[in-house]
């Protein structure tokens, strides 16, 4: 009976411990979201999307069809978020948070951003408020990208690549600064900005 008291005991402690320092708790999902951001031009990009597992699955052309409109990702559709306006895919878009839904063939797929940025999933896909669409080649992987992944690369001031990959397919987006004259004008304040207080602390 002592040794069980002392259990007990021990326990509830050890549970005392770790609420007290854990308070924010969620349950795991099969498909965890995952939020991306970069700094890009005077501003930033953010993706917001859940990372679904392949799982021994045939993806592309099973799992996700070939000719239908997937959300790429899992439960709530994934959106990306512009501060300031880009050429996406060359397509001017301007600032704002859009989502970001993909209809995939074998060999290219189609890529739309919608204005319905908080829809659940494809479920409710209106082709009337797609903001843009594009055309992007497939390129084949040659190892298995087990969870879906979207990242940026070829990053520079003013161009950078949206790269979304899973199972053994990836494309890249190219996005660009848009009306370049106006945001060499706020870099140019900025520097401005940078001197003074450089000025200011000598």
């Amino acid at each position: 009976m002592h040794n069980e008291m002392k259990r007990m005991m021990l326990i509830a402690l050890i549970f005392s411990v770790f609420f007290g320092y854990s308070q924010d708790f969620k349950y795991p999902m099969a498909s965890p979201r995952q939020v991306v951001s970069q700094q890009f031009s005077v501003t930033k990009i953010s993706v917001d999307y859940g990372r679904p597992s392949v799982r021994g699955r045939k993806v592309f052309g099973e799992l996700v069809p070939f000719g239908k409109v997937w959300r790429v990702g899992a439960n709530e559709a994934t959106n990306i978020t512009f501060q300031q306006n880009v050429l996406f895919g060359g397509k001017a878009t301007k600032v704002g948070r859009y989502a970001i839904f993909i209809t995939p063939e074998e060999k290219e797929w189609t890529v739309v951003l919608n204005y319905d940025a908080d829809a659940w999933g494809a479920y409710s896909y209106d082709p009337n408020e797609n903001a843009i669409e594009i055309k992007v080649p497939v390129e084949k992987l040659k190892e298995l990208q087990e969870s879906l992944e979207i990242t940026f690369e070829g990053i520079s001031e003013t161009k950078i690549n949206l790269v979304i990959k899973w199972e053994y397919s990836k494309i890249q987006i190219p996005i660009e600064a848009d009306k370049i004259d106006e945001v060499n004008k706020i870099i140019e304040f900025l520097k401005e900005i940078k001197q003074v207080e450089r000025d200011m602390g000598g």
